[in-house]
């Protein structure tokens, strides 16, 4: 090859290759707060990547970047939870709720889409013709309404869900997985299935399709004309039909991991960035909490509900028997709870209105970790390498702790007015049993023995999908094959009817002969 021709090709691959700065609109409506921790991940690593970011989220920044940044503030959806019953431990501890309801969390993700797409900010963003996005990453969870974005600017869609491989997410872009060994994300199940429990699985997922299909998907494609109608007629375009927009997205980001066991396999566009909320390195402890775990001779329990469901909504006495508890241990507890007005805190026991958490989990010095179990948690206690007692509570959190208990560097304590002495049992167990710590850190090696970290491997394939038009060289091509063909139902008709027809033929054939010879004579009426 002649070297003009050589050089005319490096040329040509580096400016097919390199994407110059993308305007992105990332989009996290829920008012849940941990879910805007992975929002905020999302964004720094666009941010890194040079992207010019449009953040629309329900908790604003206090310190937002200065450039490339801009915020689009729906704090007004936080009403959607405000006086939520749901939010108490104690709540849910005295009506023995065990399980929320699909059709309910249905009903608060399309609540949050509706309250999001009406907000004046939305509007005026929507209606607004000089915007536009070269890529829409929006959260996923149990509504696709969010898809109308990548509609209006034209641009390639990309969910970001903030759970793992799961059927509800798989069947936007490929088959649902079987309910056989694919449990719910809300499921206490756990792989191998029982008969009973595979029964149990099939039925759940019946009864969610049944809901999504009648109820919640007909009220989701009316508010998607209903808003996103008019900005096209505006600008003399028609609305495609919406069961074609919530299938056209090129990728999914799932917030799990490889070190994860009993994961169900994924098409080529559902990408794992599992870890992408934690900053590296972490931020520094503040001295008084350094201090504190530094010379915790004996070692540090950490102890934190999340901030979705708080401590303080514990009932009264059960937080006296925690404290009471943690104080015969010489371990140093260091308790997230979200009120000032605790008595009688034993010497052992430091408690924090907020904690610093990837801070605290990453100092050597920190024994075990007591969670509620929500998967950021998770992945943070597997990131470094810290054992841990679960307490679910609700959502995915048990499914999140019986994968922890299954991986081997959990226990799991059930939540009941007995916690505090189920609790204490299963610190005692982890502090003289090495193998759960042991566990937890060949975990962690496993997820960190990985060829990109995940902040990098986001921004490459936003821009990869970017350059590609919406890759779609990584679609799978099951999502264009009708049930009926996927189940070979054509075929099995065609078998049947034949077969029937045979059967037919033959048994006229032969009532054919027997009225013509009855023992070789001809049979007589």
């Amino acid at each position: 090859m002649k070297l003009p021709m050589l050089l005319c090709l490096i040329l040509l691959y580096y400016f097919l290759s390199v994407v110059d700065g993308l305007k992105v609109l990332v989009c996290y409506p829920l008012p849940v707060k941990s879910l805007s921790i992975l929002g905020q991940g999302v964004v720094r690593h666009l941010l890194e990547a040079g992207h010019e970011v449009t953040y629309m989220t329900v908790y604003p920044l206090k310190s937002p970047p200065t450039k490339n940044f801009r915020q689009i503030d729906i704090s007004s959806n936080t009403a959607l939870v405000a006086g939520d019953q749901m939010l108490s431990i104690e709540f849910i501890l005295n009506n023995k709720l065990e399980k929320t309801p699909s059709r309910d969390i249905q009903l608060f993700g399309q609540e949050a889409a509706r309250m999001t797409l009406n907000h004046e900010n939305v509007i005026k963003l929507l209606e607004d013709p000089n915007e536009h996005f070269d890529v829409i990453l929006t959260d996923l969870l149990e509504s696709e309404l969010y898809s109308g974005f990548a509609v209006v600017y034209q641009c390639p869609m990309v969910w970001v869900y903030s759970m793992g491989a799961h059927w509800q997410v798989l069947r936007l872009i490929d088959v649902a997985t079987s309910p056989a060994y694919d449990p719910d994300y809300l499921s206490s199940n756990t792989n191998p299935l029982s008969f009973t429990e595979r029964v149990d699985e099939l039925w759940t997922r019946i009864q969610w399709q049944f809901f999504k299909t009648f109820f919640t998907q007909p009220e989701e494609r009316r508010i998607y004309e209903a808003v996103f109608g008019p900005v096209l007629a505006k600008r003399g375009r028609t609305l495609p039909d919406y069961e074609d927009v919530i299938y056209n997205a090129s990728l999914i980001f799932g917030n799990e991991h490889d070190a994860v066991r009993n994961r169900p396999c994924t098409p080529q566009n559902f990408k794992y960035i599992g870890g992408i909320h934690i900053e590296e390195p972490v931020k520094p402890l503040q001295k008084d909490l350094q201090d504190l775990i530094d010379n915790s001779k004996h070692g540090v329990i950490y102890f934190s509900m999340g901030s979705f469901l708080q401590s303080k909504t514990l009932p009264k006495k059960l937080i006296m028997e925690l404290l009471q508890m943690f104080g015969e241990f010489k371990q140093t507890v260091i308790w997230k709870f979200e009120d000032n007005s605790l008595q009688d805190v034993p010497k052992n026991v430091h408690i924090v209105n907020w904690a610093p958490q990837p801070s605290i989990l990453a100092h050597p010095n920190v024994k075990m970790f007591l969670t509620h179990g929500g998967l950021f948690s998770s992945i943070e206690a597997v990131h470094f390498g810290v054992p841990t007692i679960g307490i679910p509570v609700l959502f995915d959190q048990i499914t999140n702790v019986n994968k922890a208990v299954l991986n081997g560097y959990a226990l799991k304590v059930e939540l009941s007015h007995n916690l505090a002495e189920d609790l204490k049992a299963a610190i005692n167990v982890m502090l003289s049993d090495g193998r759960y710590t042991k566990k937890a850190k060949e975990l962690s090696a496993i997820y960190h023995d990985r060829l990109t970290k995940p902040g990098l491997a986001l921004a490459y394939w936003v821009e990869h999908v970017v350059r590609t038009r919406g890759a779609l060289h990584l679609r799978s091509p099951a999502l264009h094959v009708p049930l009926y063909q996927r189940l070979y139902l054509d075929l099995l008709a065609i078998i049947l009817t034949t077969t029937s027809a045979l059967v037919f033929l033959l048994r006229r054939m032969c009532q054919k002969r027997n009225g013509i010879t009855y023992y070789g004579q001809k049979k007589s009426n």
